[in-house]
């Protein structure tokens, strides 16, 4: 009774510091007014995804996630998950149903939705820690928790995209795991969280991955204290697999597989994987001896491999395996969350002090942990760091994942110096520890990585950072007003502008950044990379009512010096054609719009 009171203690002094750091974030975002609402600054995503809650909002199908107002006539379907959609809709609604505006309900929902989520990744970053080093480590947890959740950006106002949802998930399923000895549910949910940041988006592959042979390993080195936590993960996992699969896939495309989201190929994995761990761990004639679990889980491993390289072949290739050879050349080589680590050192240097140095001093951690005696808790931290790192290092996006995932380590490690400060009070003693301290805040070596690069570089002028910059006038609200009191039509632009013209106006367009959209992306590349002819008879065949020009954006410089005769070219330069006429309303905007007559 007295450890289930400790525990019931430690879990509420654990969500008052969550809680206090959300108050201390919104806090600071307050203090610049909440700048995300007005200005998303570029996050596509976001914008998107606020676009299809409004869609559901008024009454589009819970099933279709067509996008009817980006590609071709008809749209497109979009392969995000409605397990984001729903809680933002239903804070929508009570919101507006509290204040009787739908646009204060969709800022309300805008800044508390991803607090919410900042609490809770807070939370159980904090339970990790906990959970890894006691707990002294659960105050550093916070402070540097916070810190680098705060400043990877993807929780902050305004941050609806799935991005902030899976790592609350994953760092879940790593907190409930770590305490799974101890308390009989956590392997259960943890389980349940593992599926649903899968169900959310196929980003999360190699971190469940992870997970699942993590336990499975365990379980071979550890039967009598892992077999539970095993069984109960795999039931949790494929219990909601199942559950995932049945209320967000319409029963007509149960069939059909989809490599890029939740679908049949990954409910069958998943449900093969997780029961098949279940059974393995239960029968006595599949554990009875370390290689007879080794073999078992073995044998389920090939299971998995024949049933998706026979089923499901074409989910084996790479992600963009398929992607036009002109949309990767023109659109994703220069996403920068998609670019690899040698990419970033040799271009934005500062980017990785700020995104790498933190992980790798926590695997430098974790490494020195190997010359003593390994611990369940070093296996699972340990292996996801490592692979986050990697994911990391192929795509800059998974820094996100690694960096909060770092905190654990770190956490312990000035828990540590704090010890000794406490024991052994000195000077020297206190110097080191604020030292560790430092070391330990991402912040610290971004801001640092910033300074540095801006002393060197103060007497330089480079073209090409200069032409590779994009204004942020491009991407603000207000430059879209004017568009916005239009009657409504097709637009043609850029792909950046996309996700902003269907936010802040009800006109529709060709082009966004999104990998299924791949034939309205291509003809508002044929239209701006073509002569002016050519995007007259585009314009002329598709309805289209207005061309929308951002001469900032750095999309629009890019394809400007891959065709300088093109249409978008010479339209920057000045020269308009005679089949279009500026909008008098738009000028001196960054966002420019010209009719078509």
């Amino acid at each position: 009774m007295n450890a289930a009171k400790a525990g019931a203690s430690s879990w509420k002094s654990d969500m008052m510091l969550a809680l206090l750091a959300m108050l201390v974030a919104l806090a600071v975002n307050a203090a610049t007014g909440f700048r995300e609402l007005s200005n998303a600054g570029g996050d596509n995503d976001s914008l998107l995804r606020l676009v299809e809650v409004r869609d559901m909002l008024a009454g589009q199908g819970w099933f279709d996630l067509h996008q009817y107002r980006m590609g071709l006539e008809g749209g497109f379907v979009m392969h995000w998950s409605r397990l984001v959609d729903a809680p933002l809709a239903a804070i929508i609604l009570a919101a507006s149903a509290l204040t009787g505006s739908m646009a204060t309900a969709e800022a309300i929902a805008q800044v508390l939705w991803p607090a919410l989520l900042f609490c809770l990744a807070v939370f159980f970053l904090a339970r990790a820690a906990r959970s890894f080093a006691g707990a002294g480590a659960v105050l550093p947890a916070v402070v540097i928790g916070a810190a680098a959740l705060h400043f990877i950006g993807i929780f902050l106002p305004g941050a609806l995209d799935h991005h902030n949802v899976q790592l609350m998930l994953t760092m879940a399923s790593l907190s409930l795991l770590l305490e799974a000895p101890t308390r009989r549910w956590a392997a259960l949910i943890s389980g349940l969280c593992a599926a649903l940041t899968l169900a959310v988006g196929m980003e999360t592959a190699p971190y469940v991955a992870t997970i699942g042979a993590c336990i499975a390993l365990l379980f071979v080195v550890d039967p009598g204290g892992e077999r539970r936590i095993a069984r109960d993960f795999g039931l949790g996992f494929a219990g909601v697999s199942v559950l995932v699969f049945v209320t967000t896939i319409p029963p007509s495309a149960w069939g059909q597989a989809q490599c890029d989201a939740f679908s049949a190929v990954q409910f069958v994995v998943a449900a093969i994987a997780g029961l098949g761990l279940a059974v393995v761990t239960s029968l006595k004639a599949s554990n009875g001896t370390a290689s007879r679990r080794l073999l078992s889980l073995g044998l389920l491993a090939l299971v998995l491999g024949a049933v998706v390289v026979a089923l499901f072949p074409q989910c084996l290739a790479a992600p963009y395996a398929n992607l036009d050879p002109r949309l990767k050349e023109l659109w994703l080589d220069h996403i920068d969350e998609a670019q690899s680590l040698f990419y970033i050192a040799v271009n934005d240097p500062a980017s990785v002090a700020a995104r790498y140095v933190t992980p790798l001093v926590a695997i430098a951690l974790m490494a020195l942990r190997l010359r003593g005696p390994w611990r369940r808790e070093d296996s699972l931290v340990g292996a996801l760091l490592v692979v986050a790192f990697i994911v990391s290092a192929w795509q800059v996006r998974g820094s996100t994942f690694s960096i909060a995932l770092a905190v654990i380590p770190l956490s312990a490690w000035v828990a540590s110096w704090r010890e000794r400060a406490r024991i052994s009070p000195s000077r020297s003693v206190s110097l080191r520890m604020a030292a560790v301290w430092l070391v330990s805040v991402n912040a610290v070596w971004a801001g640092a990585a910033a300074a540095t690069t801006r002393v060197f570089e103060a007497n330089k002028v480079s073209v090409e950072a200069k032409d590779a910059e994009s204004d942020p006038a491009c991407t603000r609200k207000v430059s879209f007003a004017a568009l916005a009191g239009l009657p409504d039509t097709t637009v043609l632009a850029i792909s950046n502008l996309g996700s902003p013209i269907l936010t802040y106006s009800g006109h529709r367009v060709f082009a966004g950044p999104y990998h299924r959209n791949i034939a309205g992306d291509l003809l508002a590349l044929d239209a701006f990379l073509g002569s002016a002819d050519q995007a007259r008879t585009i314009a002329a065949d598709h309805h289209v009512g207005l061309v929308a020009l951002c001469r900032g954006s750095a999309e629009s410089k890019v394809l400007a010096a891959k065709a300088p005769q093109g249409f978008l070219a010479q339209l920057m330069q000045g020269s308009v054609p005679d089949w279009l006429e500026p909008v008098a309303e738009t000028r001196g905007n960054p966002v420019e719009l010209y009719r078509v007559r």
